[in-house]
């Protein structure tokens, strides 16, 4: 998404209702189980689930789920659940290339599932490869304007291994390597600067400008995406007016 979108991403993930909790809740979860199982169930040892544990912990998932979603990783519990990565590509509405990136222990419900969200926005699901090429992995940290003064903020990134930081009306969007992500992660919490939002993404290489009602179909298509049980993030190459 555009640098608009991941502050929307932030204000959405603030609104969350109780009812929808329980839903957020399981897809840290599977973002911790996905880390533990690939890198081990030591965070001290395990980038990636160290942030997992510190997102989940930050949209207050019970302690209780965090250790038992660690415990099946390792093996300790076995609920015959195997979690698996997918990404899926897509069109939108205008034609917007769409990334949506899932974990899901059953690709043959998943995949339906998501073509009828996309059918039903006046989209469709892609072939692999379709429109992945046009985006790129990067970590990306947002922090809000009264944190820190923007050159202060600029030489504490790049000096921890940033490679671009824009300013907006809404914060400061920093974009990093992916592996100098948690480097600059690190740096910010070390130095005591306030984040709103971190994580590692796809954002696109080239934008497409959209305007009138496609962005108001291109938000409902991204938000009935996300609200899938299988469904982490979503990526799409629009690039809204401010």
């Amino acid at each position: 998404m555009s640098g608009h979108n991941k502050w929307s991403k932030v204000k959405r993930l603030k609104e969350v209702t109780d009812k929808k909790k329980s839903a957020l809740y399981s897809k840290y979860i599977k973002e911790i189980s996905i880390a533990a199982k690939h890198g081990g169930a030591d965070p001290a040892n395990n980038a990636r689930l160290k942030k997992a544990i510190s997102d989940a912990k930050a949209q207050s998932v019970p302690k209780d789920n965090i250790e038992r979603a660690l415990k099946k990783a390792s093996g300790e519990l076995d609920d015959g659940q195997t979690l698996e990565e997918i990404t899926y590509e897509g069109y939108g509405p205008g034609g917007v290339a769409v990334l949506v990136e899932c974990i899901t222990d059953k690709r043959a419900r998943t995949q339906p599932e998501l073509r009828k969200i996309f059918e039903r926005s006046g989209g469709n699901i892609a072939e692999a490869g379709a429109v992945a090429w046009g985006f790129e992995r990067k970590g990306v940290i947002l922090v809000p304007k009264d944190a820190i003064e923007e050159n202060a903020l600029m030489e504490k990134t790049l000096e921890a291994g940033a490679e671009d930081l824009n300013s907006s009306s809404e914060g400061y969007e920093i974009t990093t390597p992916p592996n100098e992500f948690m480097q600059v992660v690190d740096a910010l919490e070390n130095a005591k600067i306030a984040t709103e939002f971190s994580e590692l993404s796809f954002i696109p290489k080239n934008k497409v400008k959209v305007e009138g009602e496609l962005v108001d179909k291109i938000n409902q298509l991204v938000e009935n995406l996300e609200e899938n049980d299988d469904v982490q993030r979503v990526t799409t190459n629009a690039d809204f007016p401010d």
